[in-house]
C-alpha cells in the first residue's frame, strides 16, 4: 500500500534499466493539459493513430516534468509536443519490427527489470533478513493489488507493468541490432590504409571567387531540376515563408516624460491625494530602505558597490556624490532611476597580482617540485621584482601555477575582504599599495604585489521601468488594425513602404516549429500558416507579449524538398561554381601545371603526406575528389582539370607512400564495430522512418 500510495505522490516513476529510461506510467487525474483537445488525431504512422488526447496526456505530464527537473531545462509546450511524437513514431516503427520477430519477455523477467530499479531493489518493504530484494515480499505486493476493492489501483498498476515491459523489449532489440554488428578484417585493413597511405603533390588552381557571381546567372527553375534529380539530399518537411510588420509596444516620449515627471516629485516632494511625500534627500537616514522598499520596483540594496561596477555613463556622478546627496533622475537600462549616497567605505576592494609557486603535495597541484623549492623560487622571483617593477607581469605568466591569472599577468581586480584564503586576504588588505611580498597558503608560496585599494559606496536607489502606458498600448493597437485593414487584398509591401513601415522575412517555417525569426516563440502565428483556410496572400493581425504583428502568408512549399529561400543559397552555389568551372577551365589552357600557371597568372603549389582519410590541402580545405586523382595518378603523371570543391584544379604526383605492413588489425576492427554498433539504433530507425508512411497533423496543435 506504501508503495503505490508513493507511487501516486509522484507526477511519474522513470525506471531505468539497462541504459534505457522506461516511461511513466499515466495518472489520468494528475495531468490536466493547457492544450484543447478533439477527436482528431495528431498523426498516422504505417495506419496506426496517434490519439490526440493521449498524446496531449504525455505531451503536458513532460512539459511538467522538464519544468521539475533539477537540469533547469524547462520545455516548451512545443518542445514537449515535439518531442513526444518522435517517442510515438519510433515506438510504432520499432514495435512493428519486434512483433515481426516474436520478440518478448516473460513474467519472471519483468520482475527482474523491475527489481534492477532503485526504489524497488531498495525499499525496506521488499528487503529479506539480508537486505536483498525479496521476490516472494514483491509478489504478494502485486497481489494485493490485485485482490484490491479499488480496481483502479490494479489497472493503473497493470499500465505501469506494460510501459515497464514495452522499454524492456525495446531495449532487447536495440542489442540485437548493435550484436548483429560485425566489421571484417578486410574493412579494418581498409580503414588503416585510409589513415595511413600518402601522397605527394604539386598542383595549380583558380578559385571559384575569381568569377563574380554577377558572371553567372542560375534560375530558380535550374535549381528546382538539380533538387528533383537529388530528392533524398534534399527532401524537407513542408514550409511556409512569411512577410510580417511588427508594432512594438514600447514607451512613447510622452510616457518616459511622465514618469520623469514623477521622479521629480521624489526629487522635490509631492502631494499624492491628501499624503505629502518627502523629497528623497529628506527622508531620515533609517527609513530610507523603507521608503525605497514601497516606491521602487527593486528591493533596497545594502551592498557597498565599488567605482567599476556603478552604470557607466553615470560612474563619477553617483561615486563622488557626499552623504545624504541625491542624484538624479537618470535612465539606466531601461528604468527611470534616483540615487542617494548612504555611506562610503574605504580599502572596501583592492587590485593585486601574484605568481603562484605550487609544489608535490599542495591543495590542488599537479606540481613536481618539493615544497623548498617552491619556496627558494619565490624568494629568487620577489629578488627580481623588487629590482625591476615592470617585470612583475611577464615573470607571473612565465612561472605562476594559477591559470587564472598567470596569462594576464597575474592579476586579480575587485578583491573583497574575505574572497582569498586568509593569509593572502591579509597581505592585500594589511599592506600599502605597491608592497610586495612573498606569502604562504595551502596552495603553494605566492609573490605578491599590492596594485590598488578600491574605496566603495551604499547607494539607495529607487527605480521604476519606462513601460508603454495603456493609451500608447491603444494607439499601437489602432495602427496594427489599420494597417490590416489597409493592406488586405492589396499589395503588402508597397502599402507597408507608404506607410514607412519595416517589413520582416520569416522563412522555412515548419509545421513543428515554435519560433518565428526575429519574435521568438510564436506558436499560434505557425498553426496560421498551416491551416488549411489559409492560403498564400492571406493577412492576419497577432497580439504578442511585445506588441502587435501583422502578417501576410508569402507563399507555401509542397514540394517536399528545400524552399527556393534555402535552395538558393545551398543548391544555387553548387549550379553556380559548376558555372564558374567552365568559365576558368577556359582560362587554364596548357599540358602542365607550370603552362597553366603561366596562363592564369597563378603559381604551382606543393603538398605532402595527405592522405584519403582526412583529404584536406593546407590552406585550402577539404578536396576529395582532387586528393582521390592524385592517388589514382602513377608518379611524374599530370592529370586534365578537375573541378574541386573550391577551384579549378590541375596536378601532378610525385610520390605515392603505401601503408605500412601491420599483423594484427584488431584495434582498427574494435574501433570500427564501436563505431558503427553505437550508431545502429539510430540508423535502423531513419530507415524505418523514411519507409514509414507519416501522416503528421501536428501543425493543428
Amino acid at each position: 500500500m506504501a508503495v503505490l500510495n508513493n507511487i501516486r505522490k509522484r507526477s511519474g516513476l522513470l525506471i531505468i534499466i539497462i541504459g534505457f529510461a522506461l516511461f511513466a506510467f499515466i495518472i489520468p487525474e494528475l495531468f490536466k493539459s493547457g492544450f484543447s483537445i478533439n477527436s482528431n488525431n495528431v498523426g498516422e504512422v504505417n495506419g496506426t493513430d496517434i490519439v490526440a488526447q493521449e498524446f496531449m496526456k504525455k505531451t503536458a505530464q513532460l512539459e511538467k516534468q522538464s519544468q521539475q527537473s533539477q537540469q533547469g531545462q524547462s520545455m516548451s509546450a512545443t518542445q514537449a509536443m515535439n518531442s513526444v511524437w518522435e517517442q510515438e513514431v519510433r515506438s510504432i516503427l520499432v514495435n512493428e519490427e519486434i512483433e515481426k520477430i516474436g520478440l518478448g519477455i516473460g513474467k519472471e523477467q519483468l520482475i527482474n527489470v523491475i527489481k534492477a530499479n532503485p526504489y524497488f531493489a531498495q525499499n525496506p518493504q521488499f528487503l529479506n533478513e539480508a537486505g536483498t530484494f525479496d521476490e516472494n515480499k514483491f509478489k504478494e505486493f502485486v497481489k494485493s493489488i490485485k485482490n484490491d476493492p479499488n480496481q483502479e489501483r490494479w489497472m493503473q498498476w497493470q499500465d505501469f507493468e506494460k510501459e515497464v515491459e514495452k522499454s524492456a523489449v525495446e531495449q532487447l532489440y536495440y542489442n540485437m541490432l548493435k550484436g548483429g554488428i560485425y566489421t571484417t578484417k578486410a574493412e579494418g585493413k581498409f580503414k588503416h590504409v585510409l589513415d595511413t597511405k600518402k601522397v605527394d603533390f604539386d598542383y595549380v588552381t583558380v578559385s571559384f571567387s575569381t568569377v563574380n557571381d554577377d558572371q553567372v546567372k542560375v534560375s530558380d527553375d535550374e535549381i528546382m531540376a538539380y533538387m528533383k534529380k537529388n530528392t533524398k539530399k534534399y527532401k524537407s518537411d513542408f514550409t511556409r515563408n512569411v512577410d510580417y510588420v511588427f508594432f512594438e509596444n514600447k514607451p512613447s516620449e510622452k510616457d518616459e516624460k511622465d514618469l520623469e515627471t514623477q521622479f521629480y516629485g521624489y526629487v522635490n516632494g509631492s502631494v499624492d491625494g491628501n499624503d505629502s511625500i518627502l523629497s528623497f534627500k529628506d527622508i531620515k537616514a533609517e527609513n530610507v530602505a523603507d521608503f525605497v522598499n514601497k516606491e521602487s520596483e527593486t528591493p533596497f540594496d545594502s551592498t557597498y558597490v565599488a567605482k567599476s561596477n556603478l552604470p557607466v555613463e553615470f560612474q563619477e556622478q553617483l561615486f563622488n556624490l557626499t552623504n545624504g546627496e541625491v542624484f538624479g533622475p537618470y535612465v539606466n537600462n531601461g528604468y527611470q532611476s534616483l540615487s542617494r549616497m548612504m555611506g562610503r567605505k574605504s580599502n572596501a576592494s583592492a587590485k593585486a597580482s601574484h605568481i603562484l609557486l605550487a609544489y608535490e603535495g599542495a591543495q590542488s597541484s599537479s606540481a613536481t617540485r618539493t615544497k623548498e623549492e617552491a619556496k627558494a623560487l619565490a624568494n629568487s622571483l620577489l629578488s627580481q621584482v623588487k629590482a625591476d617593477a615592470n617585470s612583475f607581469s611577464a615573470l607571473a605568466s612565465a612561472n605562476s601555477d594559477d591559470p587564472g591569472s598567470k596569462n594576464n599577468g597575474g592579476e586579480y581586480d575587485n578583491i573583497t575582504p574575505g574572497q582569498m584564503v586568509p593569509t593572502f586576504n591579509d597581505f592585500v588588505f594589511d599592506n600599502t599599495v605597491g608592497t610586495v611580498g612573498v606569502v604562504e597558503t595551502d596552495f603553494g608560496f605566492h609573490v605578491i604585489k599590492v596594485l590598488a585599494k578600491y574605496d566603495a559606496v551604499q547607494l539607495a536607489t529607487i527605480t521604476k521601468k519606462i513601460e508603454p502606458s495603456e493609451q500608447t498600448i491603444d494607439e499601437n493597437y489602432n495602427k496594427a488594425s489599420q494597417f490590416e485593414s489597409d493592406v488586405t487584398g492589396k499589395n503588402f509591401e508597397e502599402v507597408a513602404k507608404t506607410a514607412k513601415l519595416t517589413i520582416v522575412p520569416a522563412t522555412n517555417l515548419k509545421a513543428s516549429d515554435e519560433y518565428v525569426q526575429g519574435l521568438g516563440a510564436q506558436r499560434e502565428i505557425i498553426r496560421w500558416t498551416f491551416n488549411e483556410d489559409t492560403n498564400a496572400g492571406d493577412v492576419k493581425r497577432f497580439e504578442t507579449a511585445k506588441g502587435y504583428v501583422v502578417a501576410i502568408l508569402k507563399n507555401t512549399n509542397e514540394t517536399g524538398l528545400l524552399s527556393m529561400d534555402i535552395a538558393r543559397q545551398s543548391v544555387g552555389l553548387i549550379l553556380k561554381n559548376e558555372k564558374k568551372a567552365e568559365e576558368i577551365k577556359k582560362k587554364m589552357a596548357g599540358t602542365t601545371l607550370e603552362n597553366v600557371a603561366k596562363a592564369t597568372g597563378g603559381s604551382v603549389m606543393s603538398v605532402s603526406d595527405v592522405t584519403l582519410g582526412n583529404p584536406t590541402i593546407t590552406n585550402i580545405g577539404s578536396e576529395p575528389k582532387v586528393v582521390g586523382t592524385a592517388f589514382d595518378l602513377e608518379a611524374g603523371k599530370t592529370s586534365g582539370l578537375i573541378v574541386g570543391n573550391g577551384g579549378v584544379f590541375m596536378i601532378k604526383t610525385k610520390k605515392v607512400t603505401n601503408a605500412p605492413e601491420i599483423k594484427d588489425y584488431s584495434t582498427l576492427i574494435t574501433q570500427k564495430q564501436s563505431q558503427e554498433a553505437n550508431s545502429a539504433q539510430q540508423r535502423v530507425y531513419q530507415a524505418l522512418k523514411d519507409k514509414a508512411d507519416i501522416t503528421d497533423n501536428r501543425a493543428k496543435y
